[in-house]
């Protein structure tokens, strides 16, 4: 293949990507191979690729390409999420854009219109994954609303309604007035607020004076039915047994006595308000109070707000705080900070609300669960999660699985004419039901209704790792046989609860098995100055641009940089910057060797002997450590590792060591060598950049049809022993130290690279065997054993032994002779510290053996650096004395 000057990612990204669709190499059918299974977080279906999608697709997609080279039969499912409160929202305001209410249709219509809608702009987001590189099972998509998905639910709740789990009740719930639907507790996001603490006066019945009552919410008070006290309150005893009138309604209402009053809060005085506040609900149950709801379901007021009657909750605050002024029944006004939820998807204060809803009992199905992360069969990574897992799992409630939209699975129960209801998949099922519980057989499919809410989404997410392989409808098929359990998911943090904890206890519910094996955290994506990154904020920029500008490599190795598991990720676009700058590097790198002419007659030099079998000890080195990381699941860790590899050592030490003199020929042995180190290299970077790797892989000898990169062996190490590598690795790390302290003088001295120098070292014990190395990296003439350097030689020390370069009259005897004594008194000082800490018992006693070990060799090694600094100061003091 011809290789062009410059990577432009825009040439080679799209070529490569319908080649791997063609060959169907992402494809997975079941076989004799490991499986490695992943689902998709599936994105709502009419979302657009932000940076959170893009963190988390592109660890997704990592780690199912390196399980897919590490020979195990890859299989990543994609799809998408009906998401029907963000959905039915959009449906509803495109419709209102067009002059319709959704009142005016009947559900039908408005599920043909939201169906459209769906055609229309679900997908985008699986389509813009393709140019992030994502080798998903796009044969294997699913949507959370598909038909096979659907019947799994439906066939879920009939299931759990059986046992005995799904039951139907008033419950105080979490209404969401904008979306006028009902939300699960862990769909409401608390903040702090600032807002008004407002002490009202309640008159005493037949008595002039009357009760203070604190309340945050003054507009409720229209709902009031008591005022409570605690029973052991000296300051309000006065008051047992006694009647108020609530201001402005006139209503008469009874003082309670309940030890639930907090004595320190306000004033002592509770008012107590059943239908819109949770505790007081069950204040009103224990004590038999009446319930009156003053909210419409959007949260304006209804006929029991009285003149306040259709206007909305806030607009009633602020209008009821001037009227209870005016009438003389506030008390004062004092600031006040408070926790209020929010809407998860809407954003609007939420109003707690007694509603009939469908609940699922979650107390047997939280046990497995709960065991199965706490007894290791499933792991967190980080493991620091696993606690908060467990407190919500030990203090789990039941979940409100209703929500009043039409967009969803509707829920499969249906009401008898004469009351009471049935559950059943099909309306053939209700209809035999309905005549066998009510015994009429004449009874037809019109007598019936079926209830008109619909599901939580979660519903049919918490089933995805089964239902993707149709393992609800058929338990027993072949794939649900073979992929489950799943290997690995990939998700956020914040829906462990939502998402994580619930497809856990239906994995356990549904086939007594975990539904994955690891949970890998990932964090949130935020800018530089740490907040969240969101489109409404307009601090995160367009994935799609960004991959345009650096190449989708480049942004896939920009987010790895910077996204260790469980932490935030404080997003620069210098780091998509880096990402491009590697892939240059890789490119330059590849068209430097790709260049080189060969010649088959000529021996391998002793520099490129050496350097190749150092770098096979390297690169060794190197997957040990990567492999260490990925079963750690430190996939930025190991990201890093594979960069210095080819950027530190491959590039900066091993290329300049083997690369023959200008406009010469390479031997054909290092010319060997090099191609199998970069076809190696290419591999173990593949999963973190699969493109450029692609590109150059292919070029890198004549490949057949379907060959590809993306399905070849990942790298082993080739089993060389440890302790010769290990030698191997630490002399030529001692030989950098001295190219290093060599260079430096050249720049010191301003003595170019052509000006080859001799290194003198007295040491005639010393390690010689990568003398040619050295020689040809420091541009040196020779490296000369002596008993005695020469006078006005600039000495440097690497490790413990001193070398010297002798530079005659070119160097400056009172500079290298300040030099010498600013680093004398740099490494007495460091040898007092070390001495300080060695001479501390307590440290000795009790610090590991190894650490103490190491602070005796810093020791060792100081004082010997010390007394060859001295001598070579006497020496140079001696020369200056004769001259």
């Amino acid at each position: 293949m011809e290789i062009a000057s410059k990577y432009d990612p825009s040439q080679v990204e799209g070529k490569w990507y319908r080649y791997w669709q063609e060959n169907r190499f992402f494809h997975s059918e079941p076989d004799g191979r490991e499986p490695y299974t992943v689902v998709i977080p599936p994105p709502n279906v009419t979302g657009v690729l932000h940076m959170g999608h893009m963190l988390n697709n592109t660890i997704q997609d990592i780690l199912v390409r390196r399980a897919r080279m590490t020979g195990k039969n890859a299989c990543w499912v994609p799809g998408t999420d009906h998401a029907s409160i963000a959905t039915e929202a959009k449906v509803v305001a495109k419709l209102a854009r067009e002059g319709i209410r959704k009142t005016d249709l009947t559900r039908e219509q408005f599920m043909e219109h939201a169906w459209e809608w769906t055609h229309r702009h679900g997908g985008i987001i699986l389509e813009q994954l393709k140019k992030l590189g994502a080798s998903c099972d796009w044969e294997r998509t699913c949507f959370t609303m598909d038909e096979k998905r659907s019947e799994s639910v439906l066939k879920v709740f009939v299931d759990l309604y059986n046992k005995g789990l799904i039951y139907r009740g008033v419950r105080m719930v979490n209404w969401d007035p904008a979306a006028r639907t009902a939300l699960s507790d862990e769909e409401v996001i608390y903040r702090e607020q600032q807002g008004k603490l407002y002490y009202l006066r309640y008159k005493i019945v037949g008595e002039d004076g009357y009760a203070v009552v604190a309340t945050t919410r003054p507009e409720t008070i229209l709902g009031d039915t008591a005022v409570c006290i605690h029973p052991d309150d000296p300051k309000n005893a006065w008051l047992k047994g006694k009647k108020v009138t609530v201001p402005l309604a006139g209503r008469e209402i009874p003082i309670i006595e309940d030890e639930y009053v907090d004595i320190e809060f306000g004033t002592g005085c509770l008012k107590v308000t059943p239908a819109h506040d949770i505790n007081d609900y069950l204040l009103g149950e224990k004590h038999h109070l009446e319930t009156i709801d003053i909210f419409n379901d959007d949260g304006t007021l209804n006929r029991f707000g009285g003149t306040y009657e259709g206007k909305d909750r806030f607009d009633v605050r602020r209008e009821i705080e001037n009227d209870l002024i005016q009438a003389g029944w506030m008390e004062k006004i004092e600031p006040y900070e408070n926790k209020v939820g929010f809407s998860e998807r809407t954003n609007v204060p939420i109003e707690p609300k007694l509603s009939m809803q469908w609940f699922l009992r979650m107390e047997r199905l939280a046990g497995p669960a709960l065991e199965a992360v706490t007894g290791g069969a499933i792991r967190f990574y980080p493991a620091k999660f696993g606690n908060t897992y467990r407190h919500w799992m030990e203090n789990i409630k039941d979940w409100c699985i209703s929500r009043q939209l039409w967009w969803g699975h509707r829920i499969p129960a249906w009401y008898l004419p004469g009351g009471g209801f049935v559950v059943a998949r099909t309306e053939e099922q209700a209809l035999s039901l309905a005549r066998e519980k009510t015994g009429h057989p004449e009874l037809a499919i019109s007598d019936l209704r079926q209830d008109e809410d619909c599901l939580d989404t979660w519903f049919s997410s918490w089933l995805w790792p089964i239902s993707v392989f149709d393992g609800i409808s058929r338990p027993q098929n072949k794939d649900i046989e073979y992929y489950y359990p799943t290997s690995d998911l990939v998700t956020a943090p914040e829906i462990i609860f939502f998402w994580v904890a619930r497809m856990i206890m239906s994995g356990y519910e549904y086939r007594g098995l975990p539904c994955f094996h690891n949970v890998y955290f990932t964090g949130i994506v935020r800018d530089k100055q740490g907040c969240k990154m969101s489109k409404s904020l307009g601090n995160s920029p367009d994935p799609i641009a960004l991959m345009e500008r650096y190449g989708a490599d480049g942004v896939r190795m920009g987010m790895l940089l910077a996204s260790p598991a469980g932490n935030d990720l404080l997003f620069d676009k210098s780091l998509c910057e880096q990402g491009r700058n590697f892939n240059n590097k890789i490119w330059n790198a590849f068209r430097l060797v790709r260049g080189w002419k060969t010649d088959g007659h000529l021996p391998q030099p002793e520099a490129a002997a050496i350097a190749v079998k150092w770098f096979r000890g390297r690169l060794n080195r190197t997957l040990t450590e990567m492999n260490d990381s990925f079963e750690k699941y430190r996939l930025s860790e190991a990201m890093m590792s594979a960069y210095k590899l080819f950027w530190d050592e491959f590039s900066s030490w091993y290329l300049e060591l083997v690369k023959p003199a200008y406009e010469q020929p390479a031997d054909m042995q290092t010319c060997r060598d090099t191609l199998g180190f970069f076809d190696v290299l290419l591999r173990l970077l593949h999963p973190f950049m699969p493109f450029i790797t692609e590109e150059l892989w292919q070029a890198l000898s004549p490949r057949l049809a379907g060959e590809s990169i993306m399905i070849a062996p990942m790298p082993q190490s080739d089993g060389a022993c440890p302790e010769e590598e290990d030698a191997c690795l630490q002399a030529f790390e001692r030989a950098k130290e001295v190219i290093g302290a060599v260079r430096t003088i050249r720049l010191q001295k301003n003595l170019p690279n052509r000006e080859a120098l001799v290194l003198e070292v007295a040491d005639a014990s010393r390690d010689s065997r990568l003398d040619a190395a050295i020689i040809k990296m420091a541009c040196l003439a020779e490296i000369r054993t002596v008993a005695e350097k020469s006078a006005g030689a600039v000495s440097f020390l690497a490790g413990t032994t001193e070398y010297a370069i002798p530079l005659g009259n070119r160097v400056n005897a009172e500079e290298e002779q300040a030099r010498m004594e600013a680093e004398l008194c740099y490494l007495e000082g460091f040898l007092a510290s070390v001495m300080k800490k060695l001479g501390n018992e307590r440290f000795v006693a009790n610090a590991k053996p190894e650490v103490v070990e190491n602070e005796r060799k810093k020791q060792a090694d100081t004082e010997s650096k010390i007394r060859t600094l001295e001598d070579g100061l006497k020496q140079l003091k001696k020369t200056a004395c004769s001259e």
